[in-house]
């Protein structure tokens, strides 16, 4: 009996001390560290005095987790807008290929720039230095929260909240504190660094992408099945175009969606023109069109939330029909492109970018008229007009057009005038042109 009670006291007493030990230990499960969290994006100083550049902004754009574009005065850019990379930073994407919580950081980075009363950037020295591709600069952005009268560094806090890998993180002025930051978010097992999954990200078999990563990737997915959101602006031979607005290269982007003969019911009723929609299917290359779509597409009307879906996000949208000119039509844009893992800054025609969006283009002068004659085909009658403005040229192919009363429209019709028009931009043969699919999208001065 007497060594009974002897073993229960010291039950009691081993349990009275691992309570006390935990009591002493806030960290609990994390591992007995009683380590507290720091908060390094709060404690680094914004030094005004210091020898690098600050300029105060607002921004123009929220692009992903470390980019962001930023309004400045002409003296910092001649544009007025500062396409800003964070330094020491690498969030997962969120504007180009879809990564696990590319959208988190993204989010987490447009809320503390929107909520903030003051925006200051930083460069790493005495200059405003270019990234890799020479078309933004990296800076430190720092912002005063509503409320407070101190700044807190928005890179550091990215980094300290899991949402960013290193990115040369301890090549700078705020190296060591970066690191710090880094380190502690891995103890601590924060997002990126968590092991555990992204609730924002669809782990599918269909690989995420923007229509502005698909349309300036186009030939790297072929054969690969994608998932992506857009406005739905016209139907065409069993297909629809559709289109998305980039905030980061001011450009909309577009895709033609082929769905065949594969849709009924519901599934045609997603593809309606002005529905916001995803779209998932596969891309491929139509020799007959000399053009590049997305097909496959399927609706499972049994399980609505099967991610292979097409699915209904909106409704009630117009097409963008964005006003261009025939100089922009025809020019070449630069543009930050992934290559070998590398950002890289590459030369496209600005219409193969947006290639399948809506357009319009004012004071074309027709001076040359070719109509498709073969009463075989159901484009018989169809014309291309070879249009000017200026010395630029530009050409419209419509469709079979019919007036009024239904009678088909003939090149007298335009023979010699000049027009506005609104379309799609499409490419024949290597050709840009702008596709019109009827007569009320044409004006005739």
């Amino acid at each position: 009996m007497k060594k009974l009670t002897k073993l229960l006291a010291l039950l009691l007493l081993i349990c009275t001390l691992i309570s006390a030990l935990a009591a002493c230990n806030p960290g609990g499960e994390g591992g007995g560290d009683n380590t507290q969290t720091v908060d390094f994006a709060g404690d680094v100083e914004l030094d005004m005095s210091s020898s690098s550049i600050k300029q105060e902004v607002t921004v123009k754009a929220y692009i992903d987790g470390d980019t962001t574009h930023f309004y400045v005065p002409t003296s910092v850019s001649d544009s007025g807008v500062l396409k800003a990379r964070y330094l020491a930073i690498n969030t997962p994407e969120s504007t180009g290929k879809i990564e696990e919580w590319g959208k988190k950081a993204s989010n987490f980075t447009k809320t503390k720039l929107k909520e903030a009363e003051s925006i200051i950037i930083e460069s790493d020295d005495g200059k405003w230095n270019a990234d890799s591709t020479g078309d933004r600069y990296l800076v430190w952005v720092w912002y005063k929260p509503a409320g407070s009268e101190e700044y807190r560094n928005l890179n550091i806090e990215i980094l300290q909240e899991g949402l960013a890998i290193a990115s040369n993180s301890g090549q700078n002025r705020y190296g060591s504190i970066c690191l710090d930051a880094i380190a502690q978010a891995k103890a601590e097992k924060l997002h990126i660094h968590s092991g555990v999954a992204d609730p924002d990200f669809y782990y599918g078999e269909a690989v995420e992408v923007t229509l502005s990563e698909l349309r300036a990737n186009i030939e790297s997915y072929e054969g690969v099945k994608v998932a992506f959101n857009g406005i739905i602006t016209r139907d065409s031979n069993n297909g629809v175009y559709v289109e998305a607005y980039d905030a980061e290269t001011g450009m909309y982007n577009g895709m033609y969606v082929y769905y065949g003969f594969n849709l009924s019911g519901k599934g045609l009723q997603i593809l309606s023109v002005g529905n916001e929609v995803r779209i998932v299917g596969t891309v491929s290359y139509y020799e007959t069109g000399d053009s590049w779509q997305v097909s496959g597409l399927q609706y499972r009307a049994r399980v609505p939330d099967d991610p292979d879906n097409i699915q209904k996000l909106g409704e009630g949208n117009l097409p963008a029909y964005l006003e261009t000119t025939a100089e922009k039509f025809t020019s070449t844009v630069d543009r930050v492109v992934i290559e070998d893992g590398e950002e890289v800054l590459k030369p496209f025609d600005y219409a193969k970018l947006c290639l399948a969006t809506s357009i319009s283009m004012d004071n074309l002068k027709v001076v040359s008229i070719y109509t498709t004659d073969n009463e075989e085909s159901k484009n018989d009658g169809a014309m291309t007009l070879t249009c000017k403005v200026g010395s630029i040229t530009v050409d419209v192919r419509t469709g079979v057009l019919k007036d009024a009363e239904g009678n088909v429209v003939t090149e007298d019709y335009f023979k010699g005038k000049t027009i506005d028009v609104k379309g799609i931009i499409d490419c024949f043969k290597g050709t840009y042109q702008i596709k019109v699919f009827s007569l009320n999208d044409i004006v005739i001065h």
